[in-house]
Order: structure tokens, then C-alpha cells, then sequence
């Protein structure tokens, strides 16, 4: 006697797919992304000091992601590959986070509809303008999709009720300190509504871009200063120019700085 074929509906083979990624990055620690007076900020809840999932892709374009560390890294390597090729062949100023956002929708959806499973990912591509008003933020999900976010987003397993917390506290024009201490909040409370969590700058990963630096706006703060900004009460309280020479800025495979180009002479570049 022989067998029926097996069949799946398309429509059942998507939301089987969909209902898979959304659980793996619901495990995930969560990614907050927010506005502040002098540029964008990144919190994630993250202890470890070897494997990021905040950084830096460009000038002045930063990744951010949840979900499995093995995609979102492939998918981060890509993305500086990509601005890398783009802006030495072209321009510097034609490596967008628009752009960016484009491709990595293109490969995030054929990943989900050709492949034998989609990626555990959710990403955040950012890039600093010249004021508030020119940043961009731009939300990317499993399938493909893509939404511009304005102000702040939250990713990962507690997103709905800090987007929420979000969208009830946060303002433009705040302080980083004030942007830090919102974001910690937010992402120490229980969403089942127990006992908010203590995190302190050892269990945090933070990062910004700050539209006031030269070219390369990216920088991490740890340490003494990210206990600073997260416990002042001072509204003016503020990043001092000086890098925080912390461990957890430098890149995990080489030690150097990420994409210090000062120093790393294989990506200089000619002057333009």
C-alpha cells in the first residue's frame, strides 16, 4: 500500500516558521534603542564581555540585535563587509543605514522563505544624523520585514511592555544619563509584575553614537563612567570627551579598538 504524500499549506509552512523565531528571540535578553540630546543610545542586558550585540558597522551607523549569536554575527560581518566595499568604491557618504536596512531585508527574507529554517534574529540598524530630526532607526525583523522607528525601540523576550514603558516616559531632548537610567528601568522591571531586578554597568552593554565625534561616532562606555552616568542625579552630567578605556570596547578577536583605522593599517583609507 503506498503512502499519501505529506503536505503543508504554504500559509501553514509560514506560520510554523514565524511561530519559530518569534520563540527563540522571546528567550533573549532585550535590546533597548533610544534617542538623546547629542545622538542614539544602546542597552542591552548583556554580562558577557566577549560576545556583543551592540556594534559598530560605519562611520556613523551602528547594529544592534537579539536572537541566536551565530546569525545575528553573520549577519553583523556582512553589513561591515557590505559599507566597507560600498564606501571605498563609491563615497563614505553613500554608506546609509536605509541601504543597509535594505539589504539585510533582502537576505533575512529569502532566509525565511527558502531555507529549512528562518533565523532567530531581531536587529536594530541606526545611523546618527546631523541633528534629532536626521536620525534613523530601522527595525528588522525574521521575515524581512522593516519598520522606521522613531525615537526608541525595544527588542527582544520583554519588548511589549518596555516599548510601552517607552512610549509612556521617554521624551526628545533627554540627557544621556536620563536615557541610560530609562532604559536600565525598563529593562530591570518583571514583566509578570513582580520585584524590578538590580542591573548594574556589569551586567549592561552600552554604546552610542554620538553625532558630536569626528567621522567615527561609535564608542562604548563601561566602567567608572557608565556607573556615573547611571547613578548622577545631575542633569547636566554628561560623556567627557576622553574614550573610557574599558575591556569591554575592545574587538573580541584582535584586541584593537573596532575598526580603528588610526592604527589597523589594513583598513585605512586613501584620502578623499
Amino acid at each position: 500500500m503506498s503512502s499519501m504524500p505529506f503536505y503543508v499549506s504554504p500559509e501553514q509552512l509560514m506560520k510554523d516558521r514565524a511561530d519559530y523565531a518569534r520563540k527563540g528571540i522571546a528567550r533573549g535578553r532585550s535590546v533597548v534603542v533610544l534617542g538623546y540630546d547629542k545622538g542614539i543610545a544602546f542597552v542591552a542586558e548583556n554580562p558577557s564581555r566577549a560576545l556583543h550585540k551592540v556594534s559598530e558597522i560605519y562611520d556613523r551607523i551602528a547594529f544592534a540585535a537579539v536572537g541566536k549569536y551565530n546569525e545575528f554575527e553573520n549577519l553583523r560581518v556582512a553589513g561591515v563587509r557590505y559599507a566597507d566595499l560600498r564606501g571605498y568604491s563609491y563615497d563614505r557618504t553613500d554608506v546609509t543605514a536605509r541601504g543597509l536596512a535594505n539589504a539585510y531585508a533582502q537576505t533575512l527574507g529569502t532566509v525565511f522563505t527558502q531555507e529549512s529554517k528562518p533565523y532567530e534574529v531581531e536587529i536594530v540598524v541606526a545611523e546618527v544624523g546631523g541633528s534629532a530630526e536626521e536620525d534613523q532607526i530601522y527595525r528588522l525583523t525574521y521575515d524581512g520585514s522593516v519598520a522606521d522607528e522613531r525615537g526608541f525601540v525595544a527588542m527582544g523576550g520583554a519588548a511589549e511592555p518596555i516599548e510601552t514603558g517607552l512610549k509612556e516616559r521617554w521624551q526628545p531632548g533627554l540627557t544621556l544619563g536620563d536615557a541610560l537610567r530609562l532604559a536600565v528601568d525598563l529593562l530591570a522591571k518583571d514583566p509578570a509584575g513582580g520585584t524590578p531586578r538590580s542591573l548594574g554597568a556589569g551586567q549592561l552593554e552600552v554604546a552610542v553614537l554620538d553625532r558630536e565625534r569626528p567621522r567615527r561616532t561609535f564608542r562604548r562606555i563601561g566602567g567608572g563612567l557608565l556607573d556615573a552616568l547611571l547613578s548622577t542625579e545631575d542633569p547636566t552630567h554628561d560623556i567627557p570627551a576622553e574614550d573610557d578605556p574599558t575591556p569591554g570596547r575592545h574587538d573580541t578577536l584582535t584586541g584593537e579598538s573596532p575598526r580603528d583605522e588610526s592604527t589597523n593599517p589594513q583598513t585605512q583609507r586613501p584620502t578623499e
